[in-house]
């Protein structure tokens, strides 16, 4: 009990130091120069906003929000089977946003990764027609990255509730919290492969998929279907940060299980209602959600470090 109050307040202790203006008096301009550097790359792909949010997500589930997933080296966090599918736009982004910002003399190697995929995450969710907020900063970048640290550490698609509660409360995360994170699945896409045993198995297609819904997927990811292939996680509004997503659960178009069960449990059936029928209150969860994810296991002060470049310790 004694070991996990001192965790508790090691780790409540290192995001309160996280601010809005810490880069106030060192680099005053950041935020328009990442959102710059942001919309530049959304405008020549969209796959920049799915990208970068499941990168931030990623991140964050594994040792903490510091920029850990970008680290290369012989046994990296993105060599891991649950990160080798991480779109290399949303890499791109950070890496294109860092160079923006260390082109700035003031602001020269003086801004974090961690910060940088902070605040590109806020961005395409703007850009995608989500809501805007203030994003805490002070993240420091860590210096350790391994695959074998990615183990067990992020959601799968087959999860039930109390899968999904167990590893989002992991990190100080509650129920509401992860339905609202979860609709960030409004945008991006899944390999076939990740669902494949909802539409093919010996007991026939999954009774919580909508069977017309589940015909059309077969159509697109037919057996032995090229590996590389994908599909819109919301086949509604893909590309726009909406509540479409709770309204597909609603009607049994939940891509993954673990989508789907967020609606089939009625534990949680209540939430998705309101989601669904309230996009404001979708948003506001949202945002709450998303800040206290940017909070896991942090590293400020002088932990970590301000790496020079995003894939390799200074």
């Amino acid at each position: 009990m004694l070991c996990f109050l001192f965790f508790s307040f090691f780790i409540a202790s290192s995001y309160t130091q996280l601010t809005q203006n810490y880069y106030q008096n060192i680099c005053p301009n950041v935020e328009s120069i990442v959102k710059s550097a942001v919309t530049k790359k959304f405008q020549q792909t969209f796959v920049t906003a799915p990208g970068t949010l499941r990168l931030f997500f990623h991140d964050c589930f594994v040792r903490g929000c510091d920029a850990s997933v970008f680290l290369a080296n012989t046994n990296a966090e993105k060599d891991h089977h649950d990160d080798v599918s991480l779109a290399g736009d949303g890499f791109d982004t950070v890496i294109k946003a860092k160079a923006a910002v260390d082109s700035n003399p003031s602001c020269r190697n003086k801004v974090s990764c961690a910060d940088i995929l902070a605040l590109a995450t806020r961005d395409v969710v703007a850009l995608t027609g989500g809501p805007s907020y203030y994003v805490e900063l002070g993240r420091r970048d860590g210096r350790i990255s391994t695959k074998k640290s990615v183990q067990h550490k992020l959601p799968h698609p087959d999860f039930n509730l109390d899968q999904l509660n167990t590893m989002f409360a992991s990190h100080g995360l509650s129920q509401t919290d992860m339905i609202a994170l979860s609709g960030a699945h409004t945008l991006g896409f899944s390999h076939c492969g990740k669902f494949s045993n909802r539409i093919y198995s010996k007991a026939g297609i999954d009774r919580t998929l909508n069977q017309v819904y589940a015909l059309q997927l077969r159509q697109m990811c037919p057996v032995n279907v090229d590996p590389r292939i994908a599909i819109n996680m919301d086949p509604t509004t893909p590309q726009t940060f909406d509540n479409a997503y709770y309204k597909n659960l609603q009607q049994g178009k939940g891509l993954f299980r673990s989508d789907q069960v967020l609606f089939t449990d009625a534990r949680s059936r209540q939430t998705v209602n309101l989601f669904a029928s309230d996009n404001n209150a979708f948003n506001q969860a949202f945002v709450t959600a998303i800040t206290k994810l940017g909070r896991v296991g942090v590293l400020t002060g002088n932990q970590g470090e301000i790496r020079l470049d995003c894939s390799r310790v200074n």
